[in-house]
């Protein structure tokens, strides 16, 4: 079935092939950009896609924007996430009955993931579209939880292979989810043709379970080569994150080392094997053998 389909951010790292899975699921899809902006080149060609700028702070822009919609889809990056609630107001009074938030990370309900600072904007909408799911019987949500993004990841922020180097936190071994871009995509995908199974709560994908030591030792195992390795401790950064922001200080270069904290850091349960919602939305996963050829290819 062919729903419209409004994405907001539709023109960053995970908007993009978020827009490209929905298009070729068949589905209408509105991109949504900031008034002002022309950032859309990399957004695909389709008679199916259409691209409206809207006022984020705006819920009668929203709204206007939203009209004929059955599904809205956040990307918003960590930086804006807070400001998601006109969006959500917007899609509700719209008449839009599925809203998947910017989450696309870590655990939503991992009560000590949502006590760190950097993930506040994302807990307060997580509650706010929890009571305005109560509130508006006929408005759902689904946060989709996907751990550490994969292929983008291995360009710096799990480890750079193509620069052979890397930060190693807490001595590289802890496993954790990681999903490609594409497959983020193919999961909302799964998620809107499974409204009833995924309604009001969180769902969890991975494409494999990894480790930083062992992308390394694929990388060193094709070419030989050395790296250049930093070693780090996520409870160190979290400890000296926590100290400035008790100062008063909430740059995103003092919250980000909490993000490390969530998927690296001991209790934080993002290594996802044990509940999985692969088979439901349709995500076969990677073997060893392709994540083993994924960072191969950046060498």
């Amino acid at each position: 079935m062919s729903l419209r389909v409004a994405v907001a951010g539709a023109t960053g790292d995970l908007g993009v092939p978020i827009v490209k899975a929905l298009l070729a699921a068949g589905h209408h899809v509105t991109a949504l950009i900031r008034e002002g902006s022309n950032n859309t080149s990399k957004l695909p060609k389709s008679p199916n896609l259409s691209i409206t700028p809207v006022d984020y702070s705006s819920v009668q822009s929203l709204e206007f924007a939203l009209k004929g919609h059955a599904v809205v889809i956040s990307t918003l990056t960590s930086t804006s996430v807070g400001d998601q609630n006109p969006l959500i107001d917007a899609a509700i009074t719209a008449g839009v009955t599925r809203f998947i938030p910017s989450e696309f990370g870590s655990d939503v309900l991992n009560e000590k993931r949502n006590k760190l600072p950097v993930f506040e904007g994302k807990v307060k909408s997580h509650e706010y579209l929890k009571a305005a799911a109560t509130k508006n019987p006929s408005f759902t949500y689904t946060a989709i939880c996907v751990g550490a993004f994969l292929d983008w990841g291995l360009h710096g922020f799990i480890v750079n292979v193509p620069e052979r180097s890397a930060v190693i936190y807490n001595g590289g071994d802890v496993p954790f989810s990681a999903t490609n871009l594409d497959t983020v995509g193919r999961a909302v995908v799964g998620v809107i043709e499974h409204l009833p199974e995924t309604a009001n709560r969180p769902v969890y994908i991975h494409d494999a379970v990894v480790t930083q030591n062992q992308l390394i030792q694929f990388a060193k195992e094709k070419d030989g080569r050395e790296w250049k390795i930093t070693h780090k401790s996520t409870e160190e950064m979290r400890l000296s994150s926590l100290e400035q922001v008790a100062r008063g200080n909430t740059d995103w270069s003092v919250l980000q080392p909490l993000v490390f904290s969530s998927f690296l850091g001991e209790g934080y349960g993002i290594d996802f094997s044990d509940h999985l919602d692969n088979e439901l939305l349709g995500i076969k996963g990677l073997a060893e053998a392709e994540v083993r050829e994924l960072v191969e290819s950046l060498l």
